[in-house]
Formats: C-alpha cells, sequence, structure tokens
C-alpha cells in the first residue's frame, strides 16, 4: 500500500512541481485537449461535421481536427470564432 501515491504526487514525480518548465508545458498541453474535447461536443451537439464546422468559420477540417485531438495551439481569437460564428454561442473567460 505505500507504492500508491495521488495524482497530484503522481504528475509531480512525472512531470515535476508546479511552476517547473516541463510541468506547465504538461499543464498547457492538458489544457488543449480540454479545450478540444469541448468543442467536439459543442459540434456534435450542433450536429455539425468538422467540415461544416470548418466551411462555416473560414477554417480547414484538418485544423477543426487537430484542435479536437488537443494537437493544436488555438489563439483565443480563433476559439472565439469557432464558438460564436460555428455554433452561435457566447464564451466567457473566468481567470481564477
Amino acid at each position: 500500500m505505500k507504492d500508491i501515491v495521488t495524482f497530484d504526487e503522481h504528475l509531480d514525480q512525472r512531470y515535476g512541481k508546479i511552476g517547473t518548465e516541463k510541468r506547465t508545458e504538461f499543464e498547457i498541453k492538458a489544457k488543449s485537449y480540454a479545450i478540444g474535447e469541448i468543442l467536439r461536443d459543442a459540434r456534435k451537439d450542433a450536429r455539425m461535421t468538422q467540415e461544416e464546422l470548418a466551411k462555416k468559420t473560414g477554417t480547414r477540417k484538418s485544423f477543426i481536427s487537430r484542435i479536437e485531438n488537443g494537437h493544436s495551439d488555438i489563439q483565443l481569437s480563433t476559439l472565439y470564432r469557432l464558438v460564436e460564428v460555428g455554433f452561435g454561442k457566447k464564451i466567457s473567460l473566468t481567470i481564477g
């Protein structure tokens, strides 16, 4: 039982303590993945294909795919365009 660690301890061991360069890179990638998941769910809720969303927002299907898979560093302006133009919804940002 003493080999069991919490998730935070696991992250500390694998990626370093919060504030280190390696941990910050991991956190950024994790958040990119989460944003992609949210956008994928919103697109599916809107019953749109990646191609339809890309056409509506002036992007490419491959770009939508990369975002949804967490493989693209999305700019805030692009996120707003996808949500507001693509889905007709508003986005709010909280810093905390």
